[in-house]
């Protein structure tokens, strides 16, 4: 592996039975076919405009990570579940269970806490009487809602696999990120799963400024204008995370940072699994793929190249 390819900023999610990487050049997802072989696509990326202005960039990388991350999926799913009665997900299918989750979310994480805050005032003057008691409520309340959420969700069996494939994922980025570290499945095997910059750490430290900046909302504000100004200041919130998120990343060492990112690794002994070998493998055969993206090796952006494997 060539310094320049060191130098690339990976990152990546779980896929349903496989791993999507990212890189300034472009993406690769591989998926394992219900046959045993592996599904290989990838696609060359485009910057784009305020990906590198601070405090603008967080909510514009996750609003495109996040088309990416349904793009992959969408693949993932097709792939996993070729050759079964079911029908394949449709792209449409995809759109509107999105819009349902993020209704939900919204639902979820921003009205159910308020309105929680709202109740709790009744029975304790003192919430409803204070702006930093309700918001400090109204951000507890959002913390407990999402911890007990992840844990619901990985007792499912399906979610389980997404979660060892999202060790996976992270096992590689380590291996990647040694000095002089080599990608063997030995040495990845060894890797923690929890990594500092995972999107699991990036929620929970959006979670808790979000007790902080919501508080900047006047306390004697209708609840639904508590709600919309919530939903206004997502962006702001999102970038102002991320910084965090990148900051911490790169001052891991620091002993206070260190013991900054400790709750975000330890959320996710949750949201990752201990991965197989044949779970390492699919990870490996989307990184070899990303880190080896070139623009004269692959089709004009919105073009794609497949590449099917059988495992021997």
């Amino acid at each position: 592996m060539s310094n320049k390819d060191k130098k690339q900023a990976i990152g990546g999610q779980a896929v349903i039975e496989g791993v999507m990487f990212k890189s300034p050049r472009g993406w690769a997802v591989a998926v394992r076919e219900p046959g045993g072989g592996i599904r290989l696509k990838c696609e060359p990326l485009k910057a784009h405009a305020g990906e590198k202005i601070p405090f603008i960039r967080g909510a514009i990388i996750l609003f495109y990570t996040l088309l990416l991350g349904i793009r992959a999926l969408e693949f993932s799913a097709q792939v996993a579940t070729a050759g079964e009665d079911e029908k394949p997900i449709s792209a449409l299918q995809m759109g509107l269970t999105l819009v349902v989750s993020l209704a939900a979310a919204v639902g979820l994480f921003l009205v159910l806490p308020l309105y929680v805050a709202k109740l709790l005032g009744f029975i304790f003057p003192a919430i409803a009487a204070s702006g930093l008691f309700f918001n400090l409520t109204d951000g507890l309340v959002r913390v407990a809602l999402f911890l007990l959420y992840i844990w619901l969700i990985g007792m499912w069996k399906e979610i389980g696999r997404i979660f060892e494939y999202h060790g996976a994922e992270h096992k590689v980025i380590h291996a990647y990120e040694m000095e002089n570290g080599r990608m063997d499945m030995e040495r990845i095997m060894l890797q923690h799963r929890e990594h500092p910059r995972c999107g699991t750490s990036f929620l929970l430290i959006v979670l808790v400024l979000s007790i902080l900046v919501f508080s900047l909302i006047p306390h004697g504000w209708p609840f639904y204008l508590k709600f919309l100004s919530r939903l206004v200041l997502i962006p702001f919130l999102a970038g102002l995370s991320y910084e965090v998120l990148k900051v911490s990343a790169r001052f891991q060492k620091n002993p206070f940072v260190r013991l900054m990112v400790l709750p975000g690794l330890a959320l996710q002994r949750l949201t990752t699994g201990e991965p197989d070998e044949l779970q390492i493998e699919v990870s490996l055969k989307a990184f070899e793929a990303v880190t080896s993206l070139a623009e004269e090796a692959v089709p004009a952006a919105g073009g794609a190249m497949t590449l099917k494997e059988q495992v021997k």
